[in-house]
């Protein structure tokens, strides 16, 4: 079964997504960035060229002519991926595939309007039966 992590009060989603990225690609995971947003996917693109400075985490588009053999995906094609390892939702409703991953991490912002949202995806995930861990990133914040 899917093991599923809620990383709550981000100060910045997008940043909490790269590092998980990072984390996991340096474990030799496969990652799928889940975002069928252009915009958030652009933003994201643009995060994992230039942070960190000194290091890099090869990823592209899930629609790139290399997906196939890119460790981290970016987008919303789950079949692009050559193992299911781990998907990080960045989209405001669970991913339609999500329980083909080993693992899901979801990234819930500060504003009233994301974290509303991360509750529907808690809800949703605890009444079929997921055992969810949460990690309150303000515990860890300073």
């Amino acid at each position: 079964m899917t093991e599923i992590t809620f990383y709550t009060f981000a100060d910045d989603p997008l940043d909490v997504a790269r590092r998980v990225a990072a984390k996991a690609y340096g474990q030799g995971r496969q990652v799928m960035i889940y975002t069928p947003d252009a915009t958030t996917a652009a933003a994201i693109d643009r995060l994992l060229w230039t942070t960190p400075a000194l290091g890099f985490v090869p990823h592209c588009r899930d629609t790139d002519a290399l997906a196939g053999e890119t460790p981290v995906l970016i987008g919303a094609n789950v079949d692009a991926l050559r193992s299911a390892d781990v998907m990080i939702n960045l989209h405001a409703e669970q991913p339609a595939a999500f329980a083909r991953f080993e693992r899901l991490v979801e990234i819930v912002g500060q504003d009233d309007i994301g974290r509303e949202r991360g509750r529907e995806r808690y809800r949703f995930y605890q009444t079929r039966g997921y055992a969810l861990k949460t990690h309150d990133l303000r515990q860890h914040a300073g």
